[in-house]
């Protein structure tokens, strides 16, 4: 015997079939890439690498703080080390790093590859959301929790919301320009700033050489 509405027999137990679809007036589900809303830019130009960041953090649709620092010096000042994602998570993956760096004795590239197996395999680390971009005087890379370790093919880099801006401002000022590393970095910013809305102009910038 069914009901008249023909969804489901009568007496059936358990909830009515619903409809997946969207609904009218349902909150909206937070985007995957909610936790990129930062600029991280990072120049290798001459011999020199500068890597740059915005100062904003973002939670929801409210801006927190103007001045945030997402840079950090590791191994013994030798790398800079920046991040796009969740302050804790970054924090947590600096420490991880600092730790390899040691145990390959300041090797920045063995330790960033066993960084990022580490980050994809160990269930303690493949949730944490954030990306890194590392950097010492002979190398420049990215690194990712799917165990992506990238070397750029022009010595320029950006990641987060204002990523794709900054890494075209930057690779047409390398190409156009004589800026050095640091001052083409803070320009990208500068621009990614402009145009992204999770990025500010209170740009820092650190350098290696």
């Amino acid at each position: 015997m069914h009901d008249r509405s023909g969804s489901r027999p009568v007496g059936q137990l358990g909830p009515r079939p619903t409809d997946h679809g969207p609904r009218l007036g349902a909150p909206p589900r937070p985007e995957a890439s909610s936790w990129h809303h930062t600029t991280i830019c990072a120049v290798r130009r001459d011999g020199v690498t500068a890597v740059a960041c915005d100062g904003q953090v973002t939670f929801g649709t409210s801006i927190l703080k103007h001045g945030a620092s997402k840079l950090r010096r590791l191994g013994g000042g030798r790398v800079v080390a920046g991040f796009a994602g969740s302050v804790a998570d970054a924090l947590a993956l600096f420490t991880r790093f600092e730790a390899k760096l040691e145990e390959f004795a300041g090797s920045l590239e063995r330790a960033a590859v066993e960084l990022a197996r580490d980050w994809r395999t160990d269930r303690a680390l493949r949730h944490l959301e954030a990306m890194m971009i590392v950097a010492d005087r002979d190398a420049l890379l990215l690194l990712s929790g799917s165990g992506e370790v990238v070397v750029p093919d022009d010595g320029i880099l950006a990641i987060g919301s204002g990523g794709p801006v900054a890494l075209a401002a930057a690779r047409a000022l390398v190409r156009h320009s004589a800026m050095g590393a640091a001052d083409t970095a803070r320009a990208a910013l500068a621009i990614a700033a402009e145009i992204d809305l999770y990025t500010n102009d209170h740009v820092s910038v650190e350098v290696v050489s």
